[in-house]
């Protein structure tokens, strides 16, 4: 059955169709431009979450990125990522144990780039978090020698329940001989 269209129809269809492609064009470009100011804005709250944490927290921070970056087989700069868990203990005379849970995540700089501040380079989302567990004894904003800070950080993925065992143990073995008064006072969510 063939019809027939009047050329006055055919010319409003065309109009319209026009109309509704230039539309829908602006929608997408409205769309593209709301995603791309997410993800600047999502940039800009990973560097403010680094710029929030208090400088002890910092300071644990900074000294994982220092150890990642010392390994061979680390070729991009990471920047910190989200907390996932925190705390402290005071040990007195002006001391506490610091604990952090954290999550680090690979930039596109290299890591032997002349980029002053790592915080600049734009995230990598090719490549898996890195989970790092650090506790320390802080003092005077400064993280004491001894005992001796501990690092841990490994893929996500790749990280086993025994190592997450093996985190807890060894920072609340760091808070028990130092003769801190709550042995149980730190503890590492499971993330």
């Amino acid at each position: 059955m063939l019809v027939l269209i009047p050329q006055k129809d055919r010319d409003r269809k065309g109009i319209s169709h026009a109309l509704l492609t230039h539309s829908r064009m602006k929608m997408a470009a409205g769309l593209l431009l709301l995603v791309c100011a997410g993800a600047v804005l999502y940039s800009a709250q990973a560097q403010d979450s680094y710029d929030g944490l208090p400088g002890d927290y910092k300071k644990g921070v900074d000294l994982a990125l220092e150890k990642l970056n010392t390994r061979r087989h680390v070729h991009n700069r990471f920047r910190f990522f989200k907390t996932l868990g925190k705390s402290e203990i005071e040990s007195g005379f002006g001391g506490k144990y610091v604990s952090h849970h954290f999550y680090l995540k690979p930039t596109r700089c290299a890591k032997g780039s002349t980029v002053w501040n790592a915080q600049t380079c734009p995230f990598r989302n090719d490549r898996p978090l890195i989970n790092c567990a650090v506790c320390y004894k802080s003092a005077a904003d400064q993280i004491e020698s001894f005992p001796e800070p501990y690092v841990h950080c490994i893929q996500k993925p790749r990280l086993t329940e025994d190592m997450r065992t093996t985190r807890t143990a060894h920072c609340k073995k760091m808070n028990y001989n130092s003769g801190a008064p709550t042995l149980l006072a730190v503890s590492m969510p499971k993330h």
